[in-house]
């Protein structure tokens, strides 16, 4: 090899030693949003959390279905142990204690507290803040029954419906058999019973011959002409003639106004001979 190449090298690495060396950086590229969605998984479609069951939706605590579940539940209770003869109030705890619901929260206990019990028409709020189920009549016994019934007949109501007095008395069916020779039973076509008083003092008496004639005359399509029409053929007077006559207002008579008018003063005849003309005297 040629010793001047070996010189030059020489050198060359000598001054390669004493220089300093600068690295370049690498740029730093700024990355762009879209390239990392493109690069994140898509989600499956089967969710990974465990969707919402409906029974515990229906025991969530918040949630106004479970309150209105609850109160339902005591408005039902109360009902049935009034319909048994237990006529003592409840605290809200004896009743959630007695439905079985002493798990529900603070919020929804304040909730039946002061708002849900107090406005429902079916409770009743004593003065010591405790509940009883308000039912639509206050009858307790058959006596109190039949003298609600003798009322109702008396004032021209009617009768009453028999859901209600089921709903309000106590042992509703034992009371009900014990009056049945005091009471009336009609079934309504809408498939509702409704109880009369059975007031024995307004029943009439009459004769088969008659019952048996009132059966057989069958006068559902005919109006009040046809059935007088068929009354003349058989020889009966209707009796439109007899009825109640309607009392026409009085006519007033007009005052006579020539009554009214002033006598003119008469002379006194009868005392001609007897007067004196006292200006012929002079």
């Amino acid at each position: 090899m040629d010793p001047a190449l070996i010189r030059e090298r020489e050198l060359f690495k000598k001054k390669a030693l004493t220089t300093p060396t600068i690295e370049k950086k690498k740029k730093e590229t700024v990355k762009d949003p879209r390239d990392e969605i493109k690069k994140k998984p898509k989600p499956s479609t089967v969710s990974s959390t465990p969707k919402l069951n409906v029974v515990n939706y229906k025991s969530m605590s918040g949630s106004s279905q479970y309150k209105f579940g609850v109160l339902a539940k005591i408005v039902k209770h109360m009902k049935t142990r009034h319909q048994e003869g237990d006529d003592h109030p409840l605290s809200l705890d004896e009743i959630l204690d007695e439905t079985n619901q002493l798990d529900v929260s603070p919020k929804v206990k304040f909730w039946l507290q002061s708002e849900a019990l107090l406005q429902n028409p079916k409770i009743e709020v004593t003065h010591d803040t405790k509940f009883l189920f308000k039912a639509m009549y206050k009858i307790k016994d058959k006596k109190s029954l039949l003298r609600l019934l003798k009322q109702h007949d008396l004032k021209g109501y009617g009768g009453i419906y028999l859901e209600d007095i089921q709903e309000s008395l106590p042992h509703c069916e034992k009371h009900l058999k014990s009056l049945q020779n005091e009471i009336i039973i009609i079934n309504r076509p809408d498939k509702k019973k409704v109880i009369f008083y059975n007031d024995k003092t307004a029943q009439v008496l009459f004769d088969e011959i008659w019952l048996n004639l009132w059966r057989s005359s069958a006068v559902d399509a005919m109006d009040d002409q046809k059935i007088e029409e068929n009354l003349e053929k058989q020889g009966i007077k209707s009796m439109q003639h007899h009825g109640v006559k309607k009392l026409l207002p009085m006519k007033r008579k007009k005052p006579n106004m020539k009554r009214k008018q002033l006598k003119k003063p008469r002379d006194n005849e009868h005392l001609a001979d007897v007067l004196q003309n006292y200006d012929e005297a002079k």
